[in-house]
């Protein structure tokens, strides 16, 4: 695919970036603003800017797994979380905590682990209307 030489070296600067603030958005997410749903879509904004620059064949080689794979493992991520709390005899979604320190983090725990199978549902979600799309 022939494309802009400004559009494709802006991207390729901005799309670790991008995939950098979402992780930060998902960490930030279940005490401020942001969490899973906002870093999923800021991570699928920069696979989507990488397709729209390098074509959607290599947007799926650099995302090295198919998207129906990465909505998959979201949607186990976020079930677990609510099953570890029926383990222990709680209700389901409550909120395991541990005492593990993380720099950008009070506590961690089940509703992170929720947040990232909601972050990972997102992503994929949204990979596969914007890959399929791009490929018709």
């Amino acid at each position: 695919m022939k494309g802009s030489l400004v559009l494709s070296t802006a991207v390729d600067l901005l799309h670790p970036l991008l995939l950098l603030f979402s992780i930060y958005l998902l960490f930030r997410g279940h005490n401020s603003p942001g969490g899973g749903f906002v870093g999923g879509l800021v991570a699928a904004a920069g696979f989507a800017l990488y397709a729209l620059a390098h074509g959607p064949a290599r947007a799926r080689a650099l995302l090295h797994v198919h998207p129906r794979s990465i909505l998959g493992a979201g949607l186990a991520a976020a079930l677990s979380s609510g099953i570890a709390s029926l383990l222990r005899g709680e209700p389901f979604m409550t909120g395991i905590w541990t005492t593990v320190e993380v720099p950008v983090m009070d506590k961690v725990g089940t509703p992170l682990l929720f947040d990232a199978g909601v972050f990972l549902v997102v992503l994929g979600v949204t990979l596969l209307i914007i890959l399929s799309l791009m490929e018709e």
